[in-house]
């Protein structure tokens, strides 16, 4: 139980608008539960969430310690009262989550909680798959991210060991990764590879391609294959061979073929008929070349989304 005094800062305020800035980390629809059912008093008693508080009052919760930590990224799951996770896939070990356009994968911006891996973190506590308490060190983790504007594949580890094996896969490239996109015009030829250096601007948050190599540079190649074409736009899919931030997109604008609704690298913007650009991850293939330990029994198991929206959309 934890007591707080109504100072002259605080008073004037809604009992509920107080508890939510006082304890940050709880839920909305468990904050109003609470006052329903007396685990949050005023001067020792029930009250309503709309009474007003005063100087010299006392608030006294009689609620979980852990949601009176300090909001961070790694405890911003205990403010998800209803998770919101695509599983496509779930066993013991991993998860596999279709992230919408939209939601970020971790946290950026301070204060930013409704992430994809707190929608994790909470969807797996509340199914009782985690208990942080009885974790000295680990919680689980994403091994792979896409960009907060395209839609996709995500792949969690649920224990320790997972996490270090999908790592090293993903690192030796023994997982491909497939991307459906809708860029402008007809890629020529229809079916070939884009290669390049890609150099990151981490102040700007973009990266620039370059023919040939320079400092600070990395190699890129992603192969793509025309699948569609219609009204001045083609329907690719892209396999990334290497991993390099906004690689799909940054190559695609370099060789005159943006995606639609690409703020950042396209045309035209950002179109108000996409949610972001028109870019998808939408198959997982574990090309298990080498031993996978607790995870061989994914070897040779791909995983595909049905199309997204831009695909009935423009095609």
């Amino acid at each position: 139980m934890k007591e707080f005094t109504i100072n002259q800062n605080d008073a004037g305020q809604r009992l509920d608008r107080f508890v939510s800035k006082a304890v940050p980390l709880l839920p909305e629809a468990l904050l109003q539960k609470y006052i329903r059912l007396k685990r949050i008093k005023l001067n020792g008693k029930g009250a309503k969430r709309d009474v007003r508080l005063a100087v010299g009052d006392r608030v006294s919760m009689y609620i979980n310690d852990e949601f009176f930590e300090k909001p961070t990224e790694e405890n911003a799951w205990l403010r998800i009262n209803t998770p919101r996770v695509e599983v496509v896939y779930e066993d013991e070990n991993i998860l596999l989550a279709s992230k919408p356009a939209g939601v970020l994968c971790h946290a950026g911006d301070a204060g930013e909680y409704n992430t994809l891996i707190s929608n994790i973190k909470a969807y797996l506590y509340k199914s009782g798959q985690w208990d942080p308490k009885a974790e000295n060190s680990f919680a689980p983790a994403l091994c792979n991210r896409i960009d907060r504007n395209t839609q996709g594949l995500v792949i969690a580890a649920k224990n320790a060991e997972s996490l270090r094996i999908m790592d090293e896969k993903i690192k030796n490239r023994e997982i491909d990764k497939y991307y459906l996109a809708a860029v402008h015009g007809r890629m020529e030829p229809p079916d070939g590879e884009l290669s390049g250096y890609i150099f990151k601007d981490s102040v700007k948050n973009r990266v620039y391609v370059r023919e040939k190599p320079e400092p600070g540079a990395r190699s890129a190649r992603t192969r793509y294959r025309t699948l569609k074409c219609k009204d001045g736009l083609s329907l690719i899919e892209c396999e990334l061979l290497t991993g390099r931030t906004h690689q799909i997109r940054a190559q695609l604008s370099h060789a005159g073929h943006p995606l639609l609704g690409d703020g950042k690298y396209g045309r035209d913007g950002r179109s108000p008929d996409l949610p972001g650009q028109a870019l998808c991850s939408y198959k997982l293939v574990f090309s298990f070349s080498t031993d996978a330990g607790i995870l061989n029994y994914l070897s040779g198991r791909s995983f595909t989304l049905p199309d997204p929206d831009f695909v009935a959309k423009y095609f």
